[in-house]
């Protein structure tokens, strides 16, 4: 009898082991729940803390075709139509330890990519998060050719939409719906978040939009341009990574303790302007290795100036300074950029042949003339968003190898001088943090580890974390007075060798001591 009471326990024990708890059976019994126009689920999936998740129908191009996930969740994909012959697909996920916000993430490069790493990250947080694919499948542009319903998706209608749907499937999961809402984006992403802000202000009470690609028609012209710089591996004014690695040690040696700190991080790149035939080479010496010729120097300056178009207007600010080593393998290259070559070809000119070598400022008139859907995303009137109560926070890498850090600063000037506003009055809603050594989004040779997604993760703690940071100052009220960043010793997740706290533009960071520069107190906002 006790071997048969003790095997009638264990028998029970697993039963309530297998029986799904209220969360599970929620999840399970959620796709019967759902009937909204223009969404056809594919999938409703209970997914556990520690799963590697599966993604077969990922497009290769779009990177992993798995994703680990950190919090026990509710995964639910779907099609979205957005006209008659368009649609996106998007997922939203719900995670069970829920904190009653919902938030959208954005997009990258010519955004066809659901960025599943911001999902796992912003869920992970306890974030009802959603993501879309802006429209089609993988990293090129050959989706817009000769269909402009795509191109709408990108510019801002699949983010809109995704917020949308992804609001009201969270007040049908959850019996509290939410109660603030928020956005996380970079790049792209970046672009979406303004988008967002100057066309539906209502959509987030929060946005974080780091390195944004707006200006895009500027963005994708001034890209263009670097091959008309360069020219091809062959030519007089084309320099190698390693001629470009020569050519930022000479600017980092001009301009790295202009804040007061030799630390190889050029603290604020307005304060640089490298005087570049410094390193031209003598003609009387033997060597060549660790100088350049007059060509190739001339080129390095006309990478670091502005692009200017055909009536002398400004298109876009020049690269800021600090950036050379990893911009050399991607943008100067020896061959056209290849977003802009495809945004020329499936957009512009509906012309595969068209040959990016020629491209002119001609060209960049005529995208600016398009501008499709109002894709530039250069509103600078934010009075919509900041009377909703609305939050924006800002941050561009300093180092950035793709988005010129200079575009942030110029628009935060457009925003002034449109509302009329000083800093003051601007940071009340709107507040720019540049990022010293902070490359594209994230990386670089700084402090870079600022929270907004799994690659700077570093606490979160909304001062270590800059998303959180802008949920303190919706919700509490409290604003970011600066954004603290931290140096990985071997990468992120590796010991914190310093860290150090980022200044809201305009005021920069000067090292005054009295301790050494990985101190963060030994630096200040002036």
């Amino acid at each position: 009898m006790l071997l048969h009471l003790i095997s009638s326990l264990l028998t029970s024990s697993l039963v309530v082991l297998a029986r799904p708890d209220d969360f599970q059976s929620r999840c399970e019994s959620f796709a019967s729940k759902i009937d909204l126009p223009d969404v056809r689920v594919n999938l409703v999936d209970y997914v556990t803390s520690g799963t590697n998740l599966s993604l077969p129908n990922y497009d290769p191009s779009c990177g992993a075709p798995s994703q680990s996930v950190s919090a026990d969740m509710c995964r639910v994909a779907m099609a979205v139509s957005t006209s008659d012959n368009s649609e996106i697909t998007l997922e939203a996920w719900f995670p069970r330890d829920y904190t009653g916000r919902f938030l959208s993430t954005g997009n990258g490069g010519l955004g066809g990519c659901i960025q599943y790493y911001d999902l796992a990250y912003t869920t992970g947080m306890g974030f009802a998060s959603v993501g879309a694919n802006n429209g089609h499948n993988g990293t090129s542009g050959k989706p817009f050719y000769k269909h402009p319903d795509a191109v709408e998706d990108y510019a801002y209608r699949s983010i809109h939409t995704g917020v949308v749907v992804g609001k009201q499937l969270t007040k049908l999961f959850y019996d509290q719906g939410f109660d603030k809402s928020y956005y996380m984006g970079c790049s792209t992403g970046g672009r979406q978040g303004f988008k967002s802000v100057q066309k539906f202000p209502n959509d987030f009470d929060g946005v974080v939009a780091g390195a944004p690609a707006f200006g895009l028609l500027g963005l994708l012209s001034w890209s263009a341009s670097f091959y008309s710089i360069t020219g091809p591996p062959d030519s007089e004014t084309y320099l190698t990574p390693a001629q470009w690695k020569l050519a930022h040690d000479e600017i980092l040696r001009q301009c790295d303790d202009l804040d007061g700190a030799k630390d190889g991080i050029i603290e604020d790149p307005d304060l640089c302007h490298p005087t570049m035939e410094a390193i031209i080479c003598d003609p009387d010496s033997s060597s060549s290795s660790s100088c350049l010729t007059g060509p190739q120097a001339k080129t390095v300056r006309d990478i670091l100036s502005p692009l200017h178009g055909v009536n002398g207007t400004l298109i876009y600010p020049r690269m800021q300074p600090g950036s050379e080593t990893r911009a050399s393998t991607i943008m100067y290259t020896g061959e056209p950029f290849i977003y802009s070559r495809e945004w020329w070809q499936y957009v512009v000119y509906s012309d595969p042949s068209w040959d990016a070598t020629q491209w002119s400022v001609q060209d960049a008139a005529a995208a600016l003339r398009q501008n499709p859907f109002d894709v530039h995303t250069w509103h600078t009137d934010l009075s919509d968003f900041r009377d909703a109560g609305g939050r924006l926070l800002t941050y561009h890498g300093l180092q950035d190898q793709l988005i010129s850090s200079e575009i942030s600063k110029l628009y935060y000037a457009r925003v002034a001088e449109t509302m009329a506003l000083p800093p003051a009055k601007l940071d009340d809603f709107y507040r720019l943090f540049p990022i010293s050594g902070m490359a594209h989004c994230g990386d670089g040779d700084g402090a870079f580890g600022i929270g907004v997604g799994a690659g700077t993760h570093a606490g979160n703690d909304p001062d270590d974390n800059a998303l959180m940071a802008v949920v303190r100052w919706v919700e509490e009220g409290v604003a970011p007075e600066t954004v603290r960043g931290a140096r990985f010793e071997d990468g992120v997740g590796s010991r914190v060798e310093y860290t150090r706290r980022h200044c809201r533009y305009p005021r920069r960071n000067v090292y005054k001591g009295p301790g050494h520069f990985t101190d963060e107190d030994a630096w200040e906002c002036v």
